[in-house]
């Protein structure tokens, strides 16, 4: 947040640590955030969202997609046609739609670029455990 903050980006809200013992921030918006900042590079597990402001889908899809992570990815779109464009564009394991919440049991669990390698959970995860061996017999 910091880094955000020095290029430019305002608190919109939160961005401060509650009362209390424990690591905790509180929910935290930041606006004007510069395309270059880390918050936009790296994957952040916390109460954060950064915004930034496109143009165009292909612009904003171009926006996601700069970083070398890809764990999840979330797109929340009235129109279902371009909300269609942009999630097949992204470059990420999962994706959101108008959905906050995404996990389920039966889905598989897992990033693509440097968000990790193979699935967790569901049949697909299973896999992950298992090693193919092809044996070719000729008697």
């Amino acid at each position: 947040m910091q880094d955000a903050v020095s290029r430019g980006a305002r608190v919109a809200t939160g961005g401060t640590r509650p009362e209390g013992a424990g690591y905790f921030l509180a929910p935290t918006v930041l606006t004007d955030v510069p395309t270059d900042a880390r918050v936009f590079r790296e994957e952040i597990f916390g109460p954060v969202a950064p915004i930034a402001t496109f143009a165009t889908l292909d612009e904003a899809i171009a926006l996601a997609n700069a970083t070398e992570f890809g764990l999840m990815s979330y797109v929340f779109a009235e129109n279902l046609g371009e909300a269609a464009y942009v999630v097949e564009r992204l470059e990420s394991g999962m994706v959101g739609l108008n959905s906050g919440v995404i996990s389920d049991p039966a889905a598989p669990f897992g990033g693509v670029k440097e968000s990790g390698l193979g699935r967790e959970g569901s049949h697909e995860g299973l896999a992950e455990y298992l090693e193919t061996k092809y044996v070719g017999i000729r008697l």
